[in-house]
């Protein structure tokens, strides 16, 4: 089989041409300053989950003290 000059430098320059594109790496962005909190307030409703969770913690306590005196 004989080596045509011509499809080795075509190779070789396909080759060199196509190697830049994995070493360009795009330009990073400008410094930019953060995006500005969304504006919900953090204990709006916290009152609310407080006494929530205390009637369900009292719900918890008196349903297990049910449940051990009809096991008794």
């Amino acid at each position: 089989m004989k080596i045509v000059p011509n499809r080795i430098s075509i190779l070789l320059a396909m080759v060199l041409l196509l190697s830049n594109i994995g070493f360009a790496a795009p330009e990073p962005p400008p410094p930019s300053t953060p995006p500005p909190p969304p504006g919900l307030p953090i204990d709006g409703s916290i009152v609310v989950l407080v006494v929530v969770s205390i009637l369900f913690g009292i719900y918890k306590v008196y349903k297990n003290q049910y449940i051990k005196k009809a096991s008794n």
